[in-house]
């Protein structure tokens, strides 16, 4: 009972921690798989297989709590309780999953975001969106760009200011240069 009480805590805090849980079916991973599975995930995500009465004990009075109503709690199921980067965890975990030559048989059978339950297809697509990571490089490949194009705009009109001088005195040279011979 008290190791039962522990698990709920841990899985409490991991709850109270996260953006974001799915659920995957853990039957059919050796224990060598899981460990790579574990070691391949972005930091900030958690990956523990929870009994099932355990899980409903511990989204009670949390923004998870409508997973018990939901199709999550059925079978052996395997939790990733993602703190941030959620399109880096489902992306990592697809990839690995591929790998192995699982994905037929340990799909994501869905998840919890912000209180509410979505299904395998609305994970694949939040999975999609570009990771914390991609978007601070857009971001920044955005901003790098600006004084660049701001320093062109700026040396434009001093080049063709430089150009109508060169050419005035071209012009004078050739007037003053004819009329001393």
């Amino acid at each position: 009972l008290e190791g039962k009480q522990k698990t709920v805590e841990k899985v409490k805090g991991l709850l109270d921690s996260s953006e974001m849980v799915f659920s995957v079916e853990s039957s059919g991973f050796t224990v060598a798989e899981m460990q790579k599975l574990r070691r391949s995930m972005p930091e900030g995500t958690t990956i523990s297989v929870v009994k099932n009465t355990l899980m409903e004990r511990a989204v009670q009075g949390t923004e998870y709590e409508k997973v018990t109503t939901s199709s999550l709690l059925k079978g052996p199921n395997m939790w990733f309780f993602i703190e941030e980067d959620i399109g880096a965890s489902i992306k990592t975990f697809q990839d690995e999953i591929k790998e192995m030559g699982k994905k037929e048989s340990n799909y994501i059978l869905g998840g919890v975001i912000e209180g509410d339950v979505v299904d395998t297809d609305k994970v694949d697509a939040i999975g999609k969106l570009p990771s914390k990571k991609e978007l601070y490089a857009q971001v920044a490949g955005s901003l790098k760009a600006v004084p660049t194009k701001l320093a062109r705009v700026i040396k434009a009109p001093s080049v063709k200011l430089a150009r109508v001088i060169k050419m005035v005195a071209d012009k004078q040279k050739e007037e003053g240069g004819g009329g001393g011979d």
